[in-house]
């Protein structure tokens, strides 16, 4: 048994195109929890049929899968050898104009929500035009999330509305998949400043392997993207760190042309060109080779025993209180 497989390994965000082999491969991957993206674009309606297949998802696997709602559960899935489902939203969209969505998601199992996605909505302002910050009504959503024990996430959030919810929300939040801009100028990286400001105000930060973020792009690999992990954890310390891939596995062309226009199908935001992950960790069966760079790299056992998991399990565990 090698070390990674006595690990709590947790991902904080995945939004691969799910099914059985996508799950087979989280198990020979040794992923104890993830954050399954189950809302990106979609509404109230669209996004509650995605929950029912997640639902379908869960029973028809549930050999390798059980659904996940406290830092309890991730802990029993490590014991029983299976993959804890975390849903999430990658955008406050689903919650529409009525706050008492939160509560009704966060029932069905929804433990993280990101507020916006890339650009405007009722919430705030994502992070690829001029940021006008938490609005009145973005409040009563992050005041609900916090109330019915659903974590904010602001990865994807303009640099204003992330400050302004930081400091407004009663529970700490998290970059649950980001890089720092001072290793690549991006409009997605988070700058030094960012990052340390979260980090005092109890925080957490996932750093993604997404190649268009990082220092080498596709020429990255999965050594280069523990350096970057490497280079937050200098800035902010070992315990408010972990991973958060951003897997992509199974999803095509379509998929990005999705994800990269305004509300799915207006302007154009961004142009990734073309995507590979790192070299060493292309799939998510070779989970385990972070494991491995990080030994490489000579961290100590602590250190990486944090990162891989239990920093997201302390941070869950505080962020799914209920008020």
């Amino acid at each position: 048994m090698t070390m990674h497989d006595e690990l709590i390994v947790i991902d904080g965000l995945n939004v691969s195109k799910f099914d059985r082999k996508i799950f087979e491969e989280m198990r020979r991957g040794n992923v104890t929890a993830a954050n399954c993206t189950c809302s990106v674009w979609e509404n109230f309606r669209d996004t509650m049929e995605n929950i029912s297949i997640w639902k379908k998802h869960l029973a028809l696997n549930d050999d390798i899968l059980m659904e996940v709602r406290t830092s309890e559960d991730i802990i029993k899935a490590k014991r029983e050898n299976k993959t804890g489902i975390i849903l999430g939203f990658q955008n406050g969209a689903p919650f529409e104009d009525n706050p008492g969505f939160v509560e009704l998601f966060r029932e069905l199992g929804v433990g993280i929500a990101q507020l916006t996605y890339n650009t405007q909505n009722l919430i705030g302002t994502g992070c690829y035009e001029p940021d006008g910050g938490l609005s009145g009504f973005g409040k009563e959503i992050v005041s609900e999330m916090n109330r019915v024990g659903m974590v904010v996430d602001l990865s994807h959030v303009g640099p204003q509305t992330s400050i302004d919810t930081i400091e407004f929300s009663k529970k700490p939040v998290t970059y649950s998949h980001c890089l720092p801009s001072g290793l690549k100028k991006h409009p997605r990286n988070k700058s030094d400043e960012q990052l340390q400001f979260i980090a005092k105000n109890g925080g957490f930060i996932g750093i993604t392997m997404f190649s268009p973020f990082l220092k080498k792009g596709l020429n990255a690999t999965v050594h280069d993207y523990v350096v970057a992990i490497d280079y937050v954890t200098g800035l902010v310390g070992d315990d408010c760190v972990g991973i958060g891939t951003d897997f992509t596995q199974g999803h095509g062309a379509d998929f990005f042309e999705w994800i990269t226009h305004d509300k799915g199908k207006a302007r154009k935001l961004v142009e990734f060109g073309e995507i590979v992950n790192p070299e060493g960790i292309r799939s998510i069966e070779e989970f385990p080779n972070i494991t491995s760079a990080m030994l490489a790299a000579d961290w100590e056992p602590s250190k990486i025993k944090k990162i891989v998991g239990e920093n997201w399990l302390h941070f869950f565990s505080t962020g799914w209180k209920t008020e």
